[in-house]
Order: C-alpha cells, then sequence, then structure tokens
C-alpha cells in the first residue's frame, strides 16, 4: 500500500529501454517489466534500466508503465492473451491469488543472497505464499499506517503523546482524545480517516482492518478459511458499530471534503489516521510540529497493516536467472535507493532502513517502523482476497454511511464464503464442504 492509491497516471505507456544484466551477449535476454507508480517511479526505474544498460550491453527490457487503478485488470487481460511480462509488480496481498492461480515462480534462488538476508521480517511475510513457504516477491519498500498529531495541540491540551508502540493510547485513551480535541478551539474534526480516498479502494481494508484485529475479529477466520461467524461474529459487529459512532459523533473527516484536512489552513483535522507517506506532506507544512504515533490499542495489543508494491517474475519468464539480475541490480541501485528515501519510503531492506534517518531510532518515523517488527498483521493471503477486500471495503462504506452493521457485515461474510466454495475451497487453503 502507498501514495498511488492517489494517483491516476493515465493511459499505459510502454518505454522501449535496452539494459543488461551483467550478462554476456552469448546469455542476451529480452525481458518484459510491467509496474505503476508515482512520476517520480517511472523517472527512477527508466534511469536504473539505462545504468543497467551501460554497464551490461546487450540484454533488452522493455517498461510497461500502467495505471494503478487499472492494474490487476492488466494482468487478467495478459494472462488471458497469453503474453504476461517477464517481470511484475504486485500489490502484496493479491499475492497469494497470483501463486494460487500459477502466474509466478519462486524468487528466493534468483536474487542475491545478500539482498534476500536483507529483507525485514514484515517484507519476508509480504512476499512469502503461506502454502509452500517460499519467497515469490521482494522491495525496497513496505509500508504502514501511524496517527499523526500536534505535538503543540495536544501538549496544550494535555494529551499524553506515546512513544513507542508498548505505550501505545488504549481504547478508552483515544476516544477520550476524540472527544477532548472535538471541543478544542478551531477544530472541525478530531480525527482524519482519509475516507476522500474513495469507498472502493484498497486503504479501507489495509487501514481498517487493523482496528478489527486489535479488537479480537477478523475479516475471515485464518485457520478455516470462513467469514461467516468471523466478519460477522459479535466483536467485529462491536468494532465496526463503535467506528461508526465516531462518524456519527462528528469526529470523523466526511469523504466530500477532501483530503488533508489534518495540514490544511486552521488545521481543521486535528489528528490523522495516515500512511508512512503522509509524513512528508506533513512536515512540508507543519514542521517539527508534526508527531507521529502508534496506532492504539483497542484490544490487549495494538495491531498494524503491511504490504506495499513488490516485484515478481512470472512463472512464464523467458530467462528467469536474467529476471532477477535485473531485479538485484534494481533494489540494490543507489539513485533507486534515494529517490524512495526522498520520498518518505517506508524500510523494507534493513540496510535502507539503517540509511534512512527518518525511521532510525530517535527519528521522527522511527515509532512507525517499530510497528513493523512488533504488531504488523498481513491481509488475509488467500487466493480469495480479492473478493474478500472488495466484500469489506463495500460493508465499511454502507456502514460509515449509516447501515446496519450487522447486516452488512453478514452480506459480505456470505459473499466471501460464497466464492471460496464456488472455488472449491481454493485447495489446498481448505477442503469445500
Amino acid at each position: 500500500m502507498g501514495k498511488r492509491l492517489l494517483t491516476l497516471l493515465g493511459a499505459a505507456s510502454a518505454l522501449s529501454v535496452t539494459v543488461g544484466a551483467g550478462l554476456s551477449g552469448a546469455q542476451a535476454a529480452e525481458l518484459k517489466v510491467m509496474f505503476q507508480g508515482d512520476p517520480y517511479e517511472i523517472t527512477i526505474i527508466t534511469d536504473v534500466a539505462k545504468r543497467f544498460e551501460a554497464a551490461n550491453p546487450g540484454t533488452t527490457v522493455q517498461l510497461i508503465n500502467t495505471p494503478h487503478d487499472a492494474y490487476n485488470e492488466k494482468i487478467g487481460a495478459a494472462v488471458s492473451a497469453g503474453s504476461l511480462p517477464d517481470i511484475l509488480q504486485l500489490d502484496a496481498p493479491f499475492l497469494a491469488n497470483y501463486v494460487w492461480s500459477g502466474f509466478l515462480q519462486p524468487v528466493g534462488d534468483l536474487l542475491d543472497k545478500a539482498l534476500v538476508d536483507d529483507m525485514t521480517a514484515s517484507n519476508v511475510a509480504q512476499g512469502t505464499y503461506p502454502i509452500d513457504k517460499a519467497l515469490y516477491a521482494i522491495g525496497l519498500t513496505d509500508s504502514t499506517v501511524a496517527l499523526y498529531g500536534s505535538r503543540k495541540q495536544l501538549e496544550e491540551l494535555k494529551i499524553r503523546i506515546p512513544t513507542s508502540v508498548d505505550d501505545a493510547w488504549t481504547r478508552d485513551e483515544f476516544e477520550a482524545a476524540l472527544k477532548t480535541l472535538s471541543t478544542a478551539p478551531g477544530v472541525k474534526w478530531p480525527l482524519d480517516l482519509f475516507r476522500s480516498y474513495g469507498t472502493k479502494t484498497e486503504w479501507i481494508t489495509y487501514a481498517y482492518e487493523p482496528i478489527l484485529v486489535s479488537m479480537g475479529c477478523d475479516v475471515i477466520d485464518r485457520t478455516s478459511w470462513k467469514a461467516t461467524g468471523t466478519l460477522d461474529g459479535k466483536a467485529c459487529v462491536d468494532a465496526t458499530t463503535e467506528m461508526q459512532n465516531w462518524v456519527k459523533q462528528g469526529w470523523v473527516v466526511p469523504q466530500s471534503a477532501g483530503q488533508n484536512q489534518f495540514y490544511a489552513e486552521g488545521r481543521p483535522a486535528a489528528l490523522a489516521w495516515g500512511g508512512h507517506w503522509f509524513y512528508a506532506e506533513a512536515n512540508a507544512k507543519m514542521g517539527d510540529d508534526v508527531v507521529v504515533m502508534p496506532l492504539p490499542k483497542f484490544g490487549e495489543k495494538g495491531v498494524s497493516p503491511n504490504g506495499t508494491w513488490i516485484w515478481s517474475v512470472a512463472k512464464t519468464a523467458s530467462d528467469p536467472a536474467a529476471a532477477g539480475k535485473f531485479l538485484s541490480f534494481m533494489l540494490q541501485d543507489p539513485a533507486y535507493r534515494e529517490a524512495y528515501k526522498a520520498h518518505a519510503g517506508f524500510p523494507g531492506l534493513k540496510s535502507f532502513a539503517a540509511a534512512s534517518p527518518l525511521y532510525a531510532d530517535k527519528g521522527a518515523m522511527a515509532v512507525a517502523f517499530e510497528q513493523a517488527g512488533k504488531s504488523a498483521v498481513a491481509r488475509p493471503p488467500h487466493p480469495a482476497y480479492p473478493t474478500i477486500t472488495l466484500a469489506f471495503q463495500n460493508a465499511m462504506t454502507n456502514i460509515f454511511d449509516g447501515a446496519d452493521p450487522q447486516a452488512e457485515l453478514s452480506k459480505a461474510a456470505k459473499k466471501i464464503d460464497d466464492d471460496i466454495l464456488d472455488n472449491d475451497g481454493y485447495q489446498p487453503f481448505g477442503q469445500p464442504e
């Protein structure tokens, strides 16, 4: 998950670039690389390819830039046409679906061993298929969501500022803070949950599922792989009813208000439930007044999300070894890393974290990086994830708009279970009844 969900890149474009992967002329390969990203990502990936060519002439790669919002559909079209690219980017929670569908091959033996050893535990988790435990994807970055506030405002209102994951606000403290902030001078809304990202975006599952998990439930049981009795069980109904109440109290920035109310003129939103990428934007406007806090502990422990856009190799790749060399070069390229560092990229490699003062000990985002090791929970690693996330997105949108939580969650759970049943349990994930 990253800032890409905010960006529409327009029509897909294909850039033909000649690159090399440390291969001799006799080993030359032709690679196709499909990806999406912000403009700076398109630029740096293209530049890396050119540097790769300068060092190792003879191998050709075609860069296929695809709009974020149409990405999964483009993958499906490529599969139908029998033209999957050799290397493809994918959003981490969709990995299980891609592997189960037979699109990908393991990359552990294709990449430089030092690079694989450098991965954080959270990065390994986002790229691993739960059935065979093999690594199918890797990224320079991972992601998280944190709670942002104004240090000056919180101190003036005598609201405690947590400094570590273990020190996070409790459920009662969080709601007490919202109540206090609701009456503070100049505050129109105590909390921005970024409903402005839209009603059908991955943000809803990514950012809100951790609240459910912290409260003792989930969108699906991760052992039986059934949603009925879990998503529509009492714990999830209570959790979503509580979240609905935040909206009813007028505490949450409405979708119609647009984005970035946290640092807009007058700061109408006191807190922001924002992705790691949001820090750079807020800091540019508010400077050192921005304070980054861990997500609250709604139950016994806090829970945070992970997962972002990662790199994989298609099972049909024309030259898997060349594909692995290309990815190894790109992910270790200094300029590639600097580009992501400049945009507050959340470290997925330990060496990248060490070189990123923002996430280092005492850094402004240190508590966000701490979450990756202590409280990150991946979205359900199941082939039915596309159905799971869409069903949950629709349910949460309707609940926030005032619909009955029990009815909406039961409807969503049935859609998920029906999809799994229709696919015979997505074996070997589970046996159909």
